[in-house]
């Protein structure tokens, strides 16, 4: 049987109230899961939780700034790290980390943290798992949908791309090293991007350890990307995209995406009754959620379901 979340409270030194918690939980096969809470201050307005759900080998720091930004407007903001992620614990069998078994994870951190109505903030695996459960979950549970950099279609190029670098290099002499091997490697998806920046982003991605720099992921997350790059169609998505209709979405698109085409963002705006279309210039794959327009955009999104779903 599950077992109740165990939570750690790190307090900001500058007020009483807990700025952000570190929780964990354990999965229904035994694994021990971790995520984050930036809890809603008590003498902020009240505004829906926001889940936020990371890209396939990305952690919740990728959150880091979008959770404190909307934690100021008075939002409770939740990050996970899926099993073999972040301060999870690896999984022995690599088929595990898969969308259904990942699934079953997020939906036991819904019950854990009893979340009965919230937003959902999927960075391109996130993204996935946020249609899926807007199909398995009761409408009206979900009060509105961020998809950053992901649709219904991902094209081919961008898998190529993740399946060349995710496991190859994981561990560097220090920080520095390893943003400047992003920066090498990324530096089309994000050409505008500051040192000090690649430097934030490495943070994102890893962490020091005592011989050195490691990405923080299970290297074998690679297998699941060789499946997909041996030739064997992706699923039609489309139909899962349809469960989105009913729910007010937000469609984050980096200006030079290899995953998100721009053709496949139009049609997901066209084909939805109440959707946004956002595109962040000088970004690619995934947006950082860093800047302040488009941190500007999501809080003004939510900040509309909450005036539409109270009135």
């Amino acid at each position: 049987m599950a077992q109740e979340p165990n939570i750690s409270v790190q307090h900001d030194t500058t007020a009483s109230h807990p700025s952000v918690r570190r929780f964990s939980w354990h999965s229904f096969d035994g694994l021990t899961l971790s995520g984050i809470e930036w809890p809603a201050h008590p003498d902020k307005s009240q505004r829906i939780p926001v889940l936020c759900l990371a890209g396939l080998s990305r952690n919740c720091k990728d959150f880091n700034s979008i959770a404190q930004f909307l934690q100021a407007l008075g939002h409770r903001v939740i990050a996970l790290d899926y099993r073999g992620r972040g301060q999870s614990a690896w999984d022995p069998d690599w088929q595990n980390y898969s969308l259904p078994i990942e699934g079953k994870d997020i939906d036991d951190a819904v019950a854990y943290l009893n979340l009965q109505h919230f937003a959902v903030l999927g960075t391109s695996r996130g993204g996935l798992h946020a249609m899926a459960m807007a199909e398995r979950y009761e409408k009206g549970r979900i009060l509105s949908i961020i998809l950053n950099d992901i649709g219904p279609r991902i094209e081919m190029k961008g898998i190529h791309r993740l399946a060349a670098n995710i496991g190859k290099m994981m561990q560097f002499p220090d920080q520095a090293a390893c943003a400047a091997h992003l920066m090498a490697g990324l530096k089309l998806q994000f050409p505008d991007l500051a040192p000090q920046e690649w430097m934030k982003f490495a943070g994102q991605l890893g962490e020091k350890k005592a011989d050195g720099f490691t990405l923080d992921y299970d290297p074998a997350l690679a297998k699941s990307l060789a499946l997909m790059d041996e030739g064997a169609p992706l699923p039609d998505l489309w139909p899962l995209f349809q469960a989105l209709k009913p729910t007010p979405l937000l469609i984050l698109r980096g200006e030079h995406s290899d995953i998100l085409s721009l053709e496949t963002a139009d049609r997901m705006h066209d084909d939805h009754p109440n959707a946004q279309l956002v595109t962040i210039p000088g970004q690619g794959h995934a947006p950082l959620l860093w800047d302040q327009p488009t941190q500007q955009a999501i809080g003004q999104f939510l900040e509309a379901v909450v005036i539409e779903e109270n009135h």
